[in-house]
């Protein structure tokens, strides 16, 4: 039974919405079978709005759920593998890693037998429901597409050390909103299960509050401090963390500064390498990543890819934390195939996309919290850019409904964040415009209270001036922002002629009633 504390929802724990019931099942590693798909399409199509959404620790979300799924429907899905064998724990946050581990040509380990594990662990232990809503774990195998962009609570980030695998243990500490940092510890691969275990045997030790919501892992890991936690972490377990003259060793190589964030390790690698066509490590064997627009998939679309998946793949396809989801295991002869019948369903797996990096929360139809209508913009965004530009390679541009930035925790190119004014008796929706990277939350502020019908123009010269501006192709528009003064950058922005807008926008906003 669960304590009075918040929960996050979860397959057995439905949550009330603006526009519904919503039900979130958890998806460890973001690995879904082609039936599992199916039978997921099928029950939002009869309780929900038809459509599922993918979220960003790639789970499932079935929304607009007006009449209770009922028992023997959940125990289906829970027989087929859905949710936590445990219905006690099953509204614990997801196990991340990346979605191309055991595929991925240059990781250095395969991380889902730990997924597995982990999940394995947290249903034969009950008592684990008391973890924080919020406690997260993951996984990085080191490869080319990694997670380390995603806030956790811990992570073991995988490295290699004269020719041998180890994981660095990363812990969230220090300030909120920010990657976890580098504790100095090396485990070899074997050692990695114990050491969360015990890392979450000392949080429940610790977080018992009289208050109604529990202490988050990084706010007792503040209070408690880093050392003195691992102190009693290392009580529990049968080896030291720093058990032997090796291990010393090597925690003393330069793999990177202790106290460093995670994010440093990949700050270079693309957020959006998976989209598109890319060889697996298995000779002859690619994987394609689709891109879903703002997550969203239809359960039409659902099921046809789960078809695909079974057709030509190995009945398996992978969700990212990018929300979008990749067809793998596909033989060269038929990835032209597959690409087609990708088109066919209304979809892309082009990474040139503006969708393809395009992220937006719930929004005011969603979430009460919500200022504004974050969905629909964010497409009505995309429609418009799709037809004045083409980008070469993703900009990330996140709509946030409000402060708490549900849909994207990480950084992004291009922050809009919504707030509401009153004028002339009624509420009007606006957007505070945000760049490059800080230690500010969504990044510097660049310009305040832009209607949505400014938006469309304002975006478009923002990604014209960065396309003729960056010092090259691969320089990111964070990274393009970052090099100029605020000042500066509004000069650059609005130096662009009235001419280049086109008379187009008139009529594409009267096509959205605006």
């Amino acid at each position: 039974m669960l304590s009075g504390f918040a929960i996050c929802p979860g397959l057995f724990y439905a949550t009330p919405a603006a526009d519904g019931i919503l039900s979130r099942v958890r998806i460890p590693g973001g690995i879904i079978s082609s039936q599992q798909c199916r039978a997921i399409a099928d029950i939002a199509d009869q309780y929900g709005g038809g459509y599922v959404d993918v979220t960003n620790r790639a789970n499932l979300q079935v929304r607009e759920i007006r009449t209770e799924i009922n028992a023997e429907v959940l125990k289906h899905l829970q027989d087929m593998g859905l949710g936590s064998g445990n219905s006690v724990v099953d509204q614990i946050r997801n196990i991340m890693t990346s979605p191309t581990a055991g595929i991925d040509p240059q990781e250095l380990i395969d991380t889902r037998p730990f997924v597995q594990g982990w999940d394995d662990y947290i249903a034969a232990h009950p008592a684990l429901s008391e973890l924080s809503a919020k406690f997260s774990v993951c996984f990085d195998g080191g490869g080319i597409i990694r997670v380390g962009d995603r806030l956790n609570d811990i992570a073991f980030a995988a490295v290699l050390v004269d020719g041998n695998v180890y994981f660095r243990l990363y812990l969230s500490v220090g300030e909120k909103g920010q990657p976890p940092s580098d504790t100095g510890i090396l485990l070899p691969p074997e050692e990695c299960l114990p050491v969360l275990a015990a890392l979450a045997d000392v949080y429940l030790a610790h977080s018992h509050t009289t208050s109604r919501r529990r202490l988050r892992f990084l706010e007792l890991l503040n209070t408690l401090g880093c050392e003195n936690y691992l102190q009693e972490v290392e009580q529990r377990l049968p080896f030291s963390l720093l058990c032997s003259e090796i291990k010393k060793d090597l925690t003393l190589q330069p793999l990177q500064k202790k106290g460093e964030k995670f994010s440093t390790l990949v700050q270079r690698e693309g957020k959006y390498q998976h989209i598109g066509i890319h060889p697996q490590r298995q000779q002859g064997l690619f994987y394609i990543g689709v891109v879903l627009p703002l997550g969203r998939l239809e359960s039409r679309q659902m099921r046809g890819l789960a078809d695909l998946a079974a057709k030509y793949g190995s009945g398996n396809l992978r969700l990212t934390p990018w929300q979008n989801l990749l067809l793998t295991d596909i033989p060269w002869q038929w990835v032209a195939d597959v690409q087609s019948e990708i088109a066919f369903l209304g979809l892309d797996s082009s990474a040139t996309n503006i969708k393809s990096a395009l992220v937006a929360c719930s929004g005011r139809k969603g979430c009460a919290a919500s200022a504004t209508d974050t969905k629909s913009h964010a497409l009505a965004l995309a429609e418009y850019l799709e037809t004045r530009m083409i980008l070469d390679c993703p900009v990330n541009i996140h709509f946030s409904g409000c402060e708490k930035s549900c849909a994207q925790h990480s950084k992004s190119d291009i922050t809009l964040l919504g707030v509401s004014i009153e004028a002339e008796n009624e509420t009007v929706e606006r957007y505070h415009v945000y760049v490059g990277d800080s230690k500010q939350k969504f990044g510097r502020e660049l310009y305040q209270y832009v209607t949505f019908a400014e938006l469309p123009a304002l975006i478009e010269r923002m990604l014209y001036v960065y396309k003729i501006q960056r010092l090259n192709s691969d320089e990111s528009f964070g990274e393009f922002a970052n090099r100029y003064a605020l000042t500066q950058l509004q000069q650059l922005f609005n130096i662009i002629p009235k001419s280049f807008v086109n008379n187009k926008i008139p009529d594409f906003l009267e096509k959205l009633g605006i």
